[in-house]
């Protein structure tokens, strides 16, 4: 696949109680992921969302700090992908973004993501 045809993209990853792996770097054991609602998860995000959008809040910070996403240590950052390499909805989400913009909620089996457009 030539680079023309990939993304790159940055995201925010909040677990739930409906996630298909209940575990996170931060979140070994996954204590606090199966007491959290997706409805929780949800609303955390939409809040982290308005601060990133307001410019109360900086997106890599952010997601070093809060993403249930092994790229927390990189701000997020998921580095360059193609089609059929994410799941379908985050794929769906980030294709359809211009560079810079950031998604509204985007639900996959991990969890609940904002992503933001790099590339």
């Amino acid at each position: 696949m030539s680079s023309r045809d990939q993304v790159k993209a940055s995201h925010i990853l909040i677990k739930h109680q409906g996630s298909r792996r209940k575990a996170s770097w931060k979140d070994p054991e996954g204590k606090v992921i199966m007491t959290t609602t997706r409805e929780a998860a949800v609303e955390q995000l939409k809040s982290i969302r308005e601060d990133i959008l307001s410019g109360k809040a900086n997106f890599e910070d952010v997601a070093a700090r809060v993403s249930d996403c092994s790229s927390a240590k990189r701000g997020g950052d998921l580095g360059p992908f193609g089609r059929g390499q994410m799941q379908k909805p985050f794929e769906e989400a980030t294709y359809a973004l211009k560079v810079g913009d950031i998604s509204e909620i985007v639900d996959t089996d991990s969890g609940v993501h904002i992503i933001k457009r790099t590339a």
